[in-house]
């Protein structure tokens, strides 16, 4: 990795600006052109060494209600459950396990109420029973630092 690529990770991660213009300063930081800049994160993007850029709130802070979910069903209906489970905008993200919960997915939600009901949704389109859904809230938070230094 070039080191001008290092130092966009790093100032995409640590100093991202606030302002109505970020790409132009963090570009006038580094001392390249914005477009570089953005070639440059493009290519990181298609290359896999980005794969997400956006903010990350604290959706507890915002009023909101999140869980981690899972289901169990069968494997001839995992294509089916991704797709119902999908439907959800409060879905934020969903994963497949090899195990007997064989699809874990987190949702976030205005309300408790709210997760149940989803929970109850998904229940009924996927005709499982209750002991095959699992609807696990966040008892103490673990926070982690998940940005990255490259060298």
């Amino acid at each position: 990795m070039e080191k001008i690529d290092s130092q966009i990770l790093h100032e995409l991660q640590y100093n991202f600006p606030l302002t109505e213009k970020p790409y132009e300063v963090i570009a006038g930081r580094l001392k390249i052109s914005t477009e570089d800049l953005w070639n440059r994160i493009q290519i990181m993007l298609d290359e896999g060494v980005i794969r997400r850029m956006g903010g990350s709130f604290d959706s507890n802070k915002l009023g909101f209600r999140s869980t981690l979910a899972a289901v169990s069903v069968d494997a001839e209906l995992v294509d089916r459950a991704a797709d119902i489970i999908g439907q959800f905008h409060e879905v934020t993200h969903s994963y497949l396990r090899n195990d007997v919960f064989n699809i874990w997915f987190t949702l976030i939600a205005v309300d408790n109420n709210r997760i149940e009901n989803i929970l109850e949704q998904i229940r009924k389109s996927l005709c499982i029973e209750r002991s095959k859904i699992l609807n696990l809230p966040m008892k103490r938070l673990f926070k982690l630092d998940a940005r990255f230094h490259v060298s």
